[in-house]
């Protein structure tokens, strides 16, 4: 015989569903008016900070505005000084200074008004994110409400799913998840659910969930617009877990035989109380504990009361072909086994 040790177990429930990711950030940045593109500075693909001048239009006419005012501005700031030093001196009223300040502060407000517009001239960027393929170029002519370029930021992403709404009681933020996509068929992206849609949708009875992903690998592997497999890590416990090939099911009941190490390695047939199941392991809940011998193998010619001899213990490190391997060679030690030739 073979034997397992019945281990507790990080143990979860999956509930599987299909979502799309999103940028944790996007913006499309597009003209306010018709102007011709002065200067670019960004690259496709490329990766820029919060504040960093993207696009510059044609502002010649703007500038010789502001510098015109500006002049005006030294103008009315010296009028107020020469009116302040005459009223000191009682030579002048105090209705001329005042009269000098309302107009210094009307040509700074014109100030203001002409560097606002100007800011209009200049794209910036409004958050670190990687920006998208350049469909423009120095000279070309811009209207309002062209699109000029895209950034995203994809440090995280955000992937979008809905949940039949019978699950609604399992789902809160924080909740771990697995995804994975076609692009990567050999990777597990790991996640959590971030929020959970105020609304189900009356139609088909789900809810929307938006959980986030990290995604700060420089090859920024995850892309807005991909089609994620999710899996829900759904009420995370420990649990105590056997192989799923030491059950002996008979009709809705099910066995397992038992070891017990102290009479000898005499077999025990007994009933236990399954779990929920996952590939290759199940989920006992009443009838064995932790740290017990069950029979892994050759549990068809186990029988309840037999004393038996244990060829070895199967484990994460130790697996069922590896003790029979070793059995084989032991019985005929000139004979090579299977592979080894």
């Amino acid at each position: 015989m073979i034997a397992t040790r019945a281990a507790l177990s990080q143990w979860s429930d999956p509930l599987e569903a299909l979502g799309t990711l999103r940028a944790d950030e996007s913006v499309t940045l597009s003209a306010t008016m018709t102007e011709i593109v002065t200067e670019l500075n960004f690259h496709d693909g490329e990766a820029v900070e919060a504040g960093q001048l993207l696009v510059r239009l044609e502002d010649a006419e703007e500038q010789a505005q502001l510098r015109a005012v500006q002049a005006l501005r030294d103008e009315r700031r010296n009028a107020l000084s020469r009116a302040t030093q005459l009223q000191q001196r009682n030579l002048g009223s105090r209705a001329d200074v005042e009269d000098s300040q309302a107009q210094l502060r009307q040509v700074e407000a014109e100030i203001d008004e002409i560097e606002a517009r100007l800011a209009d001239y200049r794209l910036r960027a409004p958050f670190d994110g990687i920006i998208g393929f350049r469909n423009i170029s120095t000279g070309s002519l811009v209207t309002p409400g062209m699109e000029l370029l895209t950034l995203d930021k994809l440090d995280v992403v955000k992937l979008d799913f809905r949940v039949p709404e019978v699950h609604l009681a399992a789902l809160e933020p924080g909740l771990r998840l697995t995804a994975r996509t076609a692009a990567y068929p050999d990777e597990t992206f790991s996640g959590e659910i971030a929020s959970i849609g105020t609304r189900v949708d009356p139609v088909d009875r789900s809810v929307a969930v938006r959980a986030i992903l990290p995604n700060d690998d420089l090859r920024l592997r995850l892309r807005p617009g991909m089609l994620m497999e999710v899996v829900l890590q759904r009420r995370p416990r420990e649990a105590l877990v056997v192989p799923e090939s030491v059950l002996v099911p008979s009709g809705e009941r099910h066995y397992l035989f038992v070891i017990d190490e102290s009479d000898d390695n005499r077999l025990e047939r007994r009933r236990v109380e399954v779990g929920e199941r996952r590939v290759g392991e199940v989920e006992i809940l009443a009838g064995l504990e932790a740290g017990e011998l069950v029979v892994h193998h050759g549990v068809q010619r186990a029988r309840d009361g037999e004393h038996v001899a244990l060829l070895g213990i199967a484990d994460d490190e130790t697996a069922v072909r590896d003790i029979l391997r070793r059995e084989r060679q032991q019985a005929s030690p000139d004979v090579p086994a299977q592979g080894d030739a």
